[in-house]
Protein backbone atom coordinates (compact mmCIF):
# COMPACT_ATOMS: atom_id res chain seq x y z
CA UNK A 1 0.00 0.00 0.00
CA UNK A 2 1.23 3.52 -1.05
CA UNK A 3 1.80 6.12 1.87
CA UNK A 4 -0.63 9.20 0.83
CA UNK A 5 1.47 12.39 1.32
CA UNK A 6 0.75 14.78 3.68
CA UNK A 7 -1.21 17.28 3.11
CA UNK A 8 -1.28 19.74 6.19
CA UNK A 9 -3.61 22.08 4.54
CA UNK A 10 -6.15 18.82 4.81
CA UNK A 11 -5.44 18.10 8.67
CA UNK A 12 -7.66 19.24 11.41
CA UNK A 13 -4.92 21.78 13.85
CA UNK A 14 -3.75 20.75 17.14
CA UNK A 15 -2.51 16.89 16.03
CA UNK A 16 0.80 17.12 14.76
CA UNK A 17 1.55 20.07 16.48
CA UNK A 18 0.08 21.84 19.78
CA UNK A 19 -1.15 26.26 19.79
CA UNK A 20 -0.08 26.54 23.08
CA UNK A 21 -2.64 28.96 24.11
CA UNK A 22 -3.27 29.42 27.25
CA UNK A 23 -7.35 28.47 27.37
CA UNK A 24 -9.33 26.60 25.89
CA UNK A 25 -13.31 26.55 25.53
CA UNK A 26 -14.99 23.04 24.98
CA UNK A 27 -19.05 23.48 23.60
CA UNK A 28 -20.37 19.73 24.31
CA UNK A 29 -23.29 19.82 21.73
CA UNK A 30 -26.10 17.41 21.02
CA UNK A 31 -27.48 18.00 17.37
CA UNK A 32 -30.99 18.94 17.00
CA UNK A 33 -31.47 19.24 13.15
CA UNK A 34 -29.26 17.24 11.51
CA UNK A 35 -29.48 19.65 8.14
CA UNK A 36 -28.88 22.89 10.46
CA UNK A 37 -25.80 20.91 11.85
CA UNK A 38 -24.65 20.39 8.17
CA UNK A 39 -24.91 23.65 7.07
CA UNK A 40 -22.64 24.81 9.99
CA UNK A 41 -20.33 22.57 8.61
CA UNK A 42 -20.33 23.90 5.87
CA UNK A 43 -19.85 27.55 7.10
CA UNK A 44 -16.77 26.39 9.35
CA UNK A 45 -14.99 25.18 6.35
CA UNK A 46 -15.84 27.52 3.83
CA UNK A 47 -13.16 29.98 4.58
CA UNK A 48 -15.69 33.11 4.92
CA UNK A 49 -14.62 33.92 9.18
CA UNK A 50 -17.41 36.58 8.50
CA UNK A 51 -20.33 33.71 8.22
CA UNK A 52 -18.45 31.66 11.25
CA UNK A 53 -15.68 31.28 12.65
CA UNK A 54 -13.10 28.23 10.76
CA UNK A 55 -11.92 25.01 11.80
CA UNK A 56 -8.72 25.43 12.10
CA UNK A 57 -5.98 23.20 9.60
CA UNK A 58 -2.85 21.98 10.15
CA UNK A 59 -1.58 24.58 7.35
CA UNK A 60 1.47 26.67 8.48
CA UNK A 61 0.49 30.42 9.82
CA UNK A 62 2.99 33.38 9.30
CA UNK A 63 0.93 35.17 12.15
CA UNK A 64 -0.25 32.87 15.03
CA UNK A 65 -4.36 33.39 15.73
CA UNK A 66 -6.05 34.35 18.86
CA UNK A 67 -8.21 31.83 18.78
CA UNK A 68 -8.27 28.63 16.71
CA UNK A 69 -11.62 26.05 16.56
CA UNK A 70 -11.53 22.56 15.85
CA UNK A 71 -14.41 19.90 16.27
CA UNK A 72 -14.82 15.96 16.84
CA UNK A 73 -17.64 14.11 16.73
CA UNK A 74 -18.68 10.59 18.75
CA UNK A 75 -20.43 8.05 16.78
CA UNK A 76 -23.58 8.93 17.93
CA UNK A 77 -22.80 12.04 15.94
CA UNK A 78 -22.30 10.81 13.10
CA UNK A 79 -24.89 9.54 12.76
CA UNK A 80 -27.19 12.29 13.78
CA UNK A 81 -25.40 14.55 10.91
CA UNK A 82 -27.05 11.42 8.58
CA UNK A 83 -24.08 9.76 7.68
CA UNK A 84 -25.42 6.20 6.40
CA UNK A 85 -25.58 2.91 8.28
CA UNK A 86 -22.41 1.07 6.06
CA UNK A 87 -20.08 4.03 6.70
CA UNK A 88 -21.24 4.21 10.56
CA UNK A 89 -20.48 0.46 10.62
CA UNK A 90 -17.06 0.96 8.91
CA UNK A 91 -15.73 2.44 12.21
CA UNK A 92 -13.89 0.61 15.36
CA UNK A 93 -16.16 -1.16 17.68
CA UNK A 94 -14.55 0.72 20.60
CA UNK A 95 -15.66 3.77 18.74
CA UNK A 96 -19.11 2.68 17.70
CA UNK A 97 -20.08 1.65 21.96
CA UNK A 98 -18.11 4.43 23.12
CA UNK A 99 -16.42 5.05 26.04
CA UNK A 100 -18.54 4.50 28.84
CA UNK A 101 -19.04 1.50 27.48
CA UNK A 102 -15.29 0.59 28.12
CA UNK A 103 -15.18 1.82 31.71
CA UNK A 104 -14.02 -1.52 32.79
CA UNK A 105 -11.44 -1.57 30.26
CA UNK A 106 -10.07 1.79 30.95
CA UNK A 107 -9.97 1.35 34.73
CA UNK A 108 -13.53 4.05 35.23
CA UNK A 109 -15.09 1.72 37.70
CA UNK A 110 -16.13 2.26 41.90
CA UNK A 111 -15.77 6.78 42.06
CA UNK A 112 -14.64 6.83 38.84
CA UNK A 113 -17.58 5.11 37.18
CA UNK A 114 -20.09 6.73 34.32
CA UNK A 115 -23.16 6.81 37.16
CA UNK A 116 -20.66 9.03 38.81
CA UNK A 117 -20.02 11.29 35.90
CA UNK A 118 -21.22 15.00 35.58
CA UNK A 119 -24.53 15.26 34.05
CA UNK A 120 -23.25 15.95 30.69
CA UNK A 121 -21.79 12.67 29.73
CA UNK A 122 -24.22 10.64 31.52
CA UNK A 123 -26.66 9.99 28.58
CA UNK A 124 -23.87 9.31 26.30
CA UNK A 125 -25.97 8.97 22.69
CA UNK A 126 -26.58 12.53 23.25
CA UNK A 127 -23.02 13.41 23.16
CA UNK A 128 -22.82 14.24 19.60
CA UNK A 129 -20.21 16.51 19.24
CA UNK A 130 -17.21 18.64 21.25
CA UNK A 131 -15.98 21.70 19.60
CA UNK A 132 -12.74 23.13 20.91
CA UNK A 133 -11.77 26.60 21.17
CA UNK A 134 -8.02 27.42 22.04
CA UNK A 135 -7.14 31.01 22.53
CA UNK A 136 -4.72 33.59 23.53
CA UNK A 137 -7.16 34.07 27.03
CA UNK A 138 -10.51 33.50 28.30
CA UNK A 139 -11.76 36.39 26.52
CA UNK A 140 -11.24 35.64 23.60
CA UNK A 141 -12.40 31.39 23.36
CA UNK A 142 -15.93 33.09 24.79
CA UNK A 143 -16.16 35.35 22.27
CA UNK A 144 -15.08 33.04 19.33
CA UNK A 145 -17.35 29.96 21.26
CA UNK A 146 -19.94 32.87 21.00
CA UNK A 147 -19.99 33.05 17.30
CA UNK A 148 -20.08 29.46 16.91
CA UNK A 149 -23.01 28.94 18.24
CA UNK A 150 -24.49 32.57 16.91
CA UNK A 151 -23.39 30.86 13.35
CA UNK A 152 -25.30 27.47 14.06
CA UNK A 153 -28.30 29.38 15.41
CA UNK A 154 -30.62 27.75 17.82
CA UNK A 155 -32.01 25.00 15.55
CA UNK A 156 -28.62 23.11 14.89
CA UNK A 157 -27.52 22.29 18.01
CA UNK A 158 -28.68 22.15 21.89
CA UNK A 159 -25.70 22.48 24.53
CA UNK A 160 -25.03 20.48 27.28
CA UNK A 161 -22.12 22.04 28.65
CA UNK A 162 -19.33 24.39 28.31
CA UNK A 163 -15.73 23.32 29.79
CA UNK A 164 -13.78 25.88 30.28
CA UNK A 165 -9.31 25.48 30.69
CA UNK A 166 -6.48 27.57 32.06
CA UNK A 167 -2.87 26.90 31.78
CA UNK A 168 -1.36 26.75 35.54
CA UNK A 169 1.62 29.23 35.96
CA UNK A 170 4.69 27.04 35.21
CA UNK A 171 3.27 25.30 32.89
CA UNK A 172 1.79 23.13 35.90
CA UNK A 173 -1.15 20.52 36.45
CA UNK A 174 -2.66 20.80 40.10
CA UNK A 175 -0.22 17.99 41.90
CA UNK A 176 2.31 20.54 40.81
CA UNK A 177 4.04 18.62 38.19
CA UNK A 178 5.48 20.04 35.31
CA UNK A 179 3.46 18.89 31.87
CA UNK A 180 3.81 19.24 28.53
CA UNK A 181 7.47 18.01 28.31
CA UNK A 182 7.19 14.51 26.20
CA UNK A 183 4.94 14.76 23.27
CA UNK A 184 6.31 12.38 19.67
CA UNK A 185 7.92 14.30 17.12
CA UNK A 186 6.71 13.26 13.44
CA UNK A 187 9.27 12.26 10.57
CA UNK A 188 8.97 15.60 8.77
CA UNK A 189 6.49 17.63 11.14
CA UNK A 190 9.79 18.43 13.32
CA UNK A 191 9.38 22.40 14.02
CA UNK A 192 12.85 24.02 14.20
CA UNK A 193 11.52 25.27 18.04
CA UNK A 194 11.59 21.60 19.04
CA UNK A 195 13.02 20.47 21.67
CA UNK A 196 16.58 18.89 20.51
CA UNK A 197 16.81 15.53 21.63
CA UNK A 198 17.34 12.46 20.00
CA UNK A 199 14.17 10.38 21.18
CA UNK A 200 12.93 8.73 17.98
CA UNK A 201 10.56 9.87 15.28
CA UNK A 202 7.30 8.52 15.27
CA UNK A 203 5.49 7.46 11.95
CA UNK A 204 2.80 9.83 11.03
CA UNK A 205 0.39 6.75 11.57
CA UNK A 206 0.29 6.82 15.19
CA UNK A 207 -1.89 9.73 14.71
CA UNK A 208 -3.36 9.69 11.08
CA UNK A 209 -5.16 7.44 9.25
CA UNK A 210 -4.06 6.07 6.14
CA UNK A 211 0.00 6.35 7.42
CA UNK A 212 2.17 3.74 8.09
CA UNK A 213 2.51 3.30 11.83
CA UNK A 214 5.04 1.96 14.38
CA UNK A 215 3.63 -1.46 13.47
CA UNK A 216 5.40 -3.09 10.75
CA UNK A 217 2.97 -4.32 7.78
CA UNK A 218 0.47 -2.68 9.76
CA UNK A 219 -2.01 0.03 8.70
CA UNK A 220 -5.51 0.98 10.63
CA UNK A 221 -8.33 0.59 8.69
CA UNK A 222 -9.75 3.96 6.92
CA UNK A 223 -13.45 4.25 7.82
CA UNK A 224 -15.50 4.93 4.62
CA UNK A 225 -15.57 6.45 2.35
CA UNK A 226 -12.22 7.18 2.11
CA UNK A 227 -12.99 11.08 1.65
CA UNK A 228 -14.24 10.71 5.42
CA UNK A 229 -11.66 8.52 7.06
CA UNK A 230 -8.35 9.68 5.04
CA UNK A 231 -6.20 11.46 7.88
CA UNK A 232 -8.68 11.55 10.23
CA UNK A 233 -7.22 10.90 14.21
CA UNK A 234 -9.33 9.44 17.11
CA UNK A 235 -9.44 11.64 20.12
CA UNK A 236 -9.79 10.03 24.22
CA UNK A 237 -11.97 13.38 25.65
CA UNK A 238 -11.43 12.93 29.26
CA UNK A 239 -12.40 14.71 32.16
CA UNK A 240 -10.08 14.03 35.56
CA UNK A 241 -10.64 15.13 38.41
CA UNK A 242 -7.17 15.36 40.34
CA UNK A 243 -7.92 15.03 44.23
CA UNK A 244 -4.75 17.61 45.28
CA UNK A 245 -5.18 17.85 48.70
CA UNK A 246 -5.33 14.17 49.48
CA UNK A 247 -2.10 13.66 46.81
CA UNK A 248 -0.07 16.08 49.74
CA UNK A 249 -1.10 14.47 52.51
CA UNK A 250 -0.30 11.49 51.07
CA UNK A 251 3.21 12.86 50.44
CA UNK A 252 3.74 14.09 54.13
CA UNK A 253 2.40 10.16 55.90
CA UNK A 254 4.70 9.01 52.62
CA UNK A 255 7.75 10.67 54.45
CA UNK A 256 7.07 10.25 57.86
CA UNK A 257 7.13 6.44 57.11
CA UNK A 258 10.22 6.56 55.30
CA UNK A 259 11.89 8.89 58.01
CA UNK A 260 10.96 5.62 60.47
CA UNK A 261 12.43 3.13 57.75
CA UNK A 262 16.30 1.80 58.33
CA UNK A 263 16.78 2.36 54.27
CA UNK A 264 16.10 6.26 54.69
CA UNK A 265 19.77 7.13 54.94
CA UNK A 266 20.44 4.96 51.95
CA UNK A 267 17.49 6.25 49.57
CA UNK A 268 18.65 10.17 50.74
CA UNK A 269 22.01 10.16 52.07
CA UNK A 270 21.64 12.48 54.86
CA UNK A 271 22.70 16.20 54.19
CA UNK A 272 21.76 16.13 50.21
CA UNK A 273 18.83 18.40 50.65
CA UNK A 274 20.93 20.99 52.17
CA UNK A 275 22.58 20.67 48.76
CA UNK A 276 18.80 21.54 46.84
CA UNK A 277 18.06 24.96 45.23
CA UNK A 278 16.54 26.24 48.29
CA UNK A 279 17.78 23.78 50.85
CA UNK A 280 14.38 22.20 52.58
CA UNK A 281 14.03 20.07 55.74
CA UNK A 282 14.57 16.63 55.53
CA UNK A 283 11.09 15.86 56.21
CA UNK A 284 10.26 18.31 52.95
CA UNK A 285 12.72 16.58 50.75
CA UNK A 286 11.56 13.15 51.70
CA UNK A 287 8.23 14.59 50.59
CA UNK A 288 9.23 15.71 47.38
CA UNK A 289 11.49 12.32 46.69
CA UNK A 290 8.54 10.93 46.89
CA UNK A 291 6.34 12.66 44.89
CA UNK A 292 9.43 12.30 42.39
CA UNK A 293 9.70 8.79 42.42
CA UNK A 294 5.35 8.18 41.69
CA UNK A 295 6.20 9.91 38.58
CA UNK A 296 9.34 9.55 37.81
CA UNK A 297 10.39 13.08 37.11
CA UNK A 298 10.84 15.52 39.92
CA UNK A 299 8.03 18.21 40.16
CA UNK A 300 9.85 20.51 37.64
CA UNK A 301 10.24 17.85 35.00
CA UNK A 302 13.67 17.04 36.04
CA UNK A 303 13.97 13.61 34.89
CA UNK A 304 15.10 11.13 37.78
CA UNK A 305 17.43 9.16 35.74
CA UNK A 306 19.46 12.32 35.05
CA UNK A 307 19.32 13.34 38.64
CA UNK A 308 18.14 10.29 41.10
CA UNK A 309 18.72 12.59 44.11
CA UNK A 310 18.26 16.33 43.36
CA UNK A 311 15.94 18.57 41.75
CA UNK A 312 18.06 21.07 41.40
CA UNK A 313 21.50 19.37 40.11
CA UNK A 314 24.79 21.25 39.24
CA UNK A 315 25.44 21.57 36.38
CA UNK A 316 21.71 21.73 35.70
CA UNK A 317 19.43 20.13 33.57
CA UNK A 318 18.27 22.05 30.91
CA UNK A 319 15.39 22.38 28.86
CA UNK A 320 16.44 20.33 26.14
CA UNK A 321 17.58 17.45 28.31
CA UNK A 322 14.19 17.17 29.96
CA UNK A 323 13.00 14.63 27.12
CA UNK A 324 16.64 13.39 25.98
CA UNK A 325 16.44 10.43 28.53
CA UNK A 326 16.04 6.26 28.31
CA UNK A 327 15.17 3.80 31.07
CA UNK A 328 18.41 1.32 29.97
CA UNK A 329 20.54 2.43 32.04
CA UNK A 330 18.22 1.98 35.22
CA UNK A 331 17.00 -1.65 34.66
CA UNK A 332 16.19 -2.14 38.49
CA UNK A 333 14.90 1.09 38.79
CA UNK A 334 16.80 2.43 41.40
CA UNK A 335 16.61 5.94 39.77
CA UNK A 336 13.14 5.64 38.45
CA UNK A 337 10.98 2.92 39.56
CA UNK A 338 9.24 0.73 37.30
CA UNK A 339 6.20 1.46 38.44
CA UNK A 340 6.35 5.09 38.19
CA UNK A 341 3.82 7.09 35.79
CA UNK A 342 6.40 8.51 33.01
CA UNK A 343 8.20 4.92 32.90
CA UNK A 344 4.76 3.38 32.86
CA UNK A 345 2.68 5.07 29.76
CA UNK A 346 6.58 5.45 28.03
CA UNK A 347 8.80 2.61 28.66
CA UNK A 348 11.36 4.26 26.06
CA UNK A 349 14.16 1.95 25.53
CA UNK A 350 13.69 -0.07 28.59
CA UNK A 351 13.46 -3.94 28.24
CA UNK A 352 9.70 -4.82 28.67
CA UNK A 353 8.08 -7.82 28.52
CA UNK A 354 5.64 -6.93 25.17
CA UNK A 355 9.20 -5.56 23.61
CA UNK A 356 7.09 -4.94 20.30
CA UNK A 357 5.25 -2.41 21.91
CA UNK A 358 8.05 0.11 23.42
CA UNK A 359 7.02 2.76 20.92
CA UNK A 360 3.84 1.36 19.16
CA UNK A 361 1.50 2.88 21.76
CA UNK A 362 2.86 6.56 21.72
CA UNK A 363 0.09 9.31 21.58
CA UNK A 364 -0.36 12.73 21.25
CA UNK A 365 -1.11 14.48 24.83
CA UNK A 366 -2.96 18.06 24.72
CA UNK A 367 -5.24 19.35 27.43
CA UNK A 368 -5.45 22.11 30.04
CA UNK A 369 -6.06 21.92 33.63
CA UNK A 370 -9.58 23.05 35.04
CA UNK A 371 -10.78 25.21 38.57
CA UNK A 372 -8.67 27.09 40.51
CA UNK A 373 -4.92 26.93 41.26
CA UNK A 374 -4.50 24.32 44.21
CA UNK A 375 -1.91 26.24 46.93
CA UNK A 376 -1.27 23.38 49.71
CA UNK A 377 -0.68 26.24 52.43
CA UNK A 378 -4.21 27.61 51.60
CA UNK A 379 -6.37 24.89 50.04
CA UNK A 380 -9.62 25.70 48.83
CA UNK A 381 -12.64 23.71 48.18
CA UNK A 382 -13.89 22.88 44.32
CA UNK A 383 -13.44 20.71 41.51
CA UNK A 384 -10.35 20.59 39.92
CA UNK A 385 -8.69 18.67 37.23
CA UNK A 386 -7.55 18.19 33.78
CA UNK A 387 -9.41 18.33 30.58
CA UNK A 388 -7.39 15.55 28.84
CA UNK A 389 -7.27 15.52 25.18
CA UNK A 390 -5.29 11.83 23.97
CA UNK A 391 -4.96 11.82 20.27
CA UNK A 392 -4.42 8.20 18.44
CA UNK A 393 -5.26 6.25 15.15
CA UNK A 394 -6.27 3.38 17.24
CA UNK A 395 -8.29 3.89 20.43
CA UNK A 396 -7.91 0.13 21.44
CA UNK A 397 -4.28 -0.51 20.49
CA UNK A 398 -3.13 2.69 21.85
CA UNK A 399 -5.17 4.78 24.38
CA UNK A 400 -6.94 1.41 25.93
CA UNK A 401 -4.03 -0.55 25.59
CA UNK A 402 -2.19 1.80 27.60
CA UNK A 403 -4.66 2.96 30.62
CA UNK A 404 -5.74 -1.20 30.63
CA UNK A 405 -2.10 -3.32 30.36
CA UNK A 406 0.43 -0.42 31.60
CA UNK A 407 -1.08 2.06 33.94
CA UNK A 408 -3.80 -0.21 35.50
CA UNK A 409 -2.17 -3.88 35.25
CA UNK A 410 1.57 -3.53 35.12
CA UNK A 411 2.09 -5.90 32.19
CA UNK A 412 5.04 -4.34 31.36
CA UNK A 413 7.65 -6.05 33.63
CA UNK A 414 6.73 -9.22 36.28
CA UNK A 415 7.74 -6.87 39.13
CA UNK A 416 5.09 -4.63 38.98
CA UNK A 417 2.52 -6.67 37.92
CA UNK A 418 -0.61 -6.32 39.71
CA UNK A 419 -0.07 -2.96 40.83
CA UNK A 420 -1.46 -0.17 39.39
CA UNK A 421 -0.35 3.53 38.29
CA UNK A 422 0.03 5.38 41.25
CA UNK A 423 -1.00 8.72 40.02
CA UNK A 424 -3.64 7.82 37.31
CA UNK A 425 -4.40 4.50 37.68
CA UNK A 426 -7.58 2.85 39.62
CA UNK A 427 -6.15 2.69 43.20
CA UNK A 428 -8.07 1.43 45.91
CA UNK A 429 -6.34 2.22 49.97
CA UNK A 430 -6.92 -1.54 50.80
CA UNK A 431 -5.02 -3.09 47.97
CA UNK A 432 -2.79 0.06 46.78
CA UNK A 433 1.34 -0.41 46.82
CA UNK A 434 3.94 1.32 45.23
CA UNK A 435 7.79 -0.20 45.53
CA UNK A 436 10.79 1.95 45.93
CA UNK A 437 13.80 0.01 45.35
CA UNK A 438 16.53 1.26 47.09
CA UNK A 439 19.72 -0.96 47.29
CA UNK A 440 18.61 -4.55 46.86
CA UNK A 441 16.07 -3.91 48.64
CA UNK A 442 13.29 -2.03 48.50
CA UNK A 443 10.34 0.62 50.73
CA UNK A 444 6.71 -0.38 49.93
CA UNK A 445 4.17 2.50 50.01
CA UNK A 446 0.74 1.60 50.36
CA UNK A 447 -2.88 2.57 51.42
CA UNK A 448 -3.56 5.30 48.89
CA UNK A 449 -6.27 5.93 47.12
CA UNK A 450 -7.25 7.03 43.44
CA UNK A 451 -5.52 10.59 43.16
CA UNK A 452 -7.62 10.93 39.61
CA UNK A 453 -11.20 10.75 39.56
CA UNK A 454 -12.88 10.64 35.69
CA UNK A 455 -15.83 12.88 35.48
CA UNK A 456 -16.50 12.64 31.99
CA UNK A 457 -15.39 11.80 28.55
CA UNK A 458 -15.95 10.54 25.55
CA UNK A 459 -14.36 9.18 21.77
CA UNK A 460 -14.41 11.38 19.65
CA UNK A 461 -13.75 11.26 15.86
CA UNK A 462 -11.74 14.25 14.50
CA UNK A 463 -12.35 14.12 10.58
CA UNK A 464 -9.77 15.52 8.13
CA UNK A 465 -10.76 19.17 6.12
CA UNK A 466 -12.01 17.55 3.51
CA UNK A 467 -14.20 14.73 6.15
CA UNK A 468 -15.71 17.64 7.27
CA UNK A 469 -16.90 18.96 3.92
CA UNK A 470 -18.31 15.39 3.25
CA UNK A 471 -20.09 15.19 6.14
CA UNK A 472 -21.61 18.80 5.16
CA UNK A 473 -22.30 18.09 1.65
CA UNK A 474 -24.64 14.84 2.70
CA UNK A 475 -27.58 14.71 1.21
CA UNK A 476 -31.05 14.78 3.75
Amino acid sequence: MSTPALDEHNLQGNILRGYAHDNVRHLVLSVRDATAARAWLAMATSGDAARSPQITSAAPWDDKPSTCVNVGLTHAGLASLGLPAPALASFPHEFAYGMASRAVKLGDTGPSAPEHWYPEWRSSDDVHLVVSVHGDDRRACEGTAARVLAAAGERAFSLRATLDGAMLPGDQVHFGYRDNIAQPHFAGVRDPVDRPDRQPLTELGTVLLGHATPLENVRWEIPQPEALGLDGCFNAFRVLEQQAAEFEDYLSASADQILADPLVDELLPPGTESTWDPPLSRRDALRELVAAKMMGRWRNGVPLVLSPLSPTPNPAVGPAQLNDFGFASDPDGLACPMASHVRRSNPRDARIVQRSTNRSRRIVRRGLPYGAAFDPDQPTPGPRGLLGVFLCASLIAQFEALQYDWINLGLQDPRITGTNDPLTGNNDECYSAFTIPVGTSSIVLRGFPSFVLTRGGAYLFLPSMSGLCHLARMAP
